[in-house]
């Protein structure tokens, strides 16, 4: 059983698309899965001012990409880069440890995403 935070990203999930001009690009893939997470951002000034997600994939997977977006915007740089995959899960609530795989995807998006705006 998914957590409510879990259920309420999953049917409404925060910050879908894709930005037009993003400063970094994340899309990552889980192999064994197939679940998908492209994320980019836009940095401005050292503040990631923007964010969006297409994620496909298992429910969790869907509701930590989303979340991941609300935990990024109007952080600094330096924020952003301390964020961890217990970050995500404290945000969605109970996680089954099966699904444990849906945040480290996340986080493995939003580092290829900051490695991309300074490679």
């Amino acid at each position: 059983m998914y957590s409510p935070q879990i259920a309420d990203h999953i049917a409404n999930p925060r910050n879908v698309g894709e930005l037009d001009t993003p400063s970094g690009i994340g899309d990552v893939i889980n192999e064994v899965c197939l679940d998908r997470i492209r994320l980019t951002v836009r940095l401005e000034n050292d503040l990631l001012i923007d964010a969006k997600v297409k994620a496909s994939g298992c429910p969790p997977t869907i509701a930590a990409a989303s979340v991941l977006t609300e935990l990024i915007i109007g952080r600094s740089i330096n924020e952003v880069q301390a964020i961890s995959r217990e970050d995500v899960v404290r945000e969605l609530g109970h996680l089954p440890p099966a699904k444990a795989h849906c945040t480290a995807l996340a986080i493995e998006a939003l580092r290829a995403a900051l490695d991309d705006i300074n490679p």
